[in-house]
């Protein structure tokens, strides 16, 4: 039995996942939470595996049965506050916000205010959907703070629940537009690479094949200008800067990017040149096909005004 607000998942583990550790198997089902807060469940006792308390580290077995239970949320301690909101598409279920460069999508150590949830909170109220949590109600998916673009929220479990599973299964459309630094050689190409922590700085992620996930990144040109290559970016999953860490990968850095591009950043772009231009998805509750699309903001135009006429564009007039 679980209490009143809680919600109990069980999976059984098939023999394609068997040898995973417990903490990045559950994370793998269950996409709308951080590996942070699988790890929290597992050392407060909501994690069992063949009805033992779950350890994180613990390697899982075929036909082994996971029981995973989520408290009830806690009252968020959160304020609302009154930040404008670019709203793409609401309804009862769930709305599309276009987050501009800069804005912080919730709450962090540096960030304790003026993020988007603390916006949402203000615009939904209560309906926002807890299943991520007092610090992220209603985010299904991320993006960085200084990445524009689209992002869906959901205002109940069962919207999130419901974008989460299309999230996992990979039929969740989210197209990026982003300025590389060089001259990418194919005009098209998919990046298949895993990402994980980066062995030696924690705070970065890294293409590396111990303890990480498959990573899959479809890209396709735009237009070269010499020194930067204007790309378009699909992805097929959606690890943590997967965009970014892959492009590093390929040797053409998003442009502006402070991490994982070069010393000398371009400061004129106040981080990555990077665009979350359009997203797609099945609605939870009605099972229509919806489909969003933003504009290039101004900084991303402007750059590309910069650049001056490209060398070779496959862009429509």
């Amino acid at each position: 039995m679980t209490g009143l607000g809680e919600k109990e998942s069980l999976f059984i583990v098939g023999e394609e996942d068997a040898g995973q550790r417990l903490d990045g198997y559950i994370a793998g089902k269950m996409p709308e939470l951080t590996r942070s807060a699988v790890q929290k469940l597992l050392s407060e006792g909501n994690v069992t595996a063949e009805g033992k308390p779950g350890v994180k580290n613990m390697r899982v077995k075929s036909g082994w049965t996971i029981r995973v239970i989520l408290p009830e949320p806690e009252k968020t301690e959160l304020l609302p506050e009154d930040i404008p909101l670019d709203i793409v598409y609401e309804d009862e279920d769930l709305l599309v916000v276009n987050k501009p460069k800069g804005m912080v999508v919730h709450p962090a150590p540096g960030n304790p205010d003026g993020t988007l949830v603390n916006a949402l909170l203000a615009h939904c109220g209560d309906s926002l959907s807890g299943i991520n949590g007092v610090i992220r109600p209603g985010i299904v998916h991320r993006i960085d703070k200084d990445t524009s673009g689209l992002l869906i929220v959901a205002k109940n479990d069962a919207a999130h629940q419901g974008l989460a599973s299309q999230i996992q299964e990979h039929s969740f459309t989210r197209e990026y537009e982003a300025v590389v630094y060089g001259n990418l050689r194919e005009d098209q190409g998919t990046i298949n690479a895993p990402i994980g922590r980066h062995p030696i700085d924690r705070k970065k992620m890294a293409v590396t094949e111990k303890h990480s996930r498959p990573a899959i990144t479809h890209f396709q040109v735009l237009a070269r200008y010499g020194n930067f290559t204007y790309v378009r970016l699909r992805l097929e999953t959606g690890r943590t800067h997967q965009i970014r860490v892959h492009m590093a990968y390929l040797g053409h850095p998003v442009a502006g990017d402070p991490v994982y591009g070069p010393k000398k950043v371009i400061t004129s772009l106040h981080g990555q040149c990077l665009h979350a231009r359009k997203i797609g998805f099945i609605h939870p509750i009605t099972g229509k096909y919806l489909e969003f699309s933003s504009p290039l903001p101004e900084y991303f135009s402007t750059f590309l005004d910069m650049l001056g006429e490209p060398r070779e564009s496959f862009l429509k007039n």
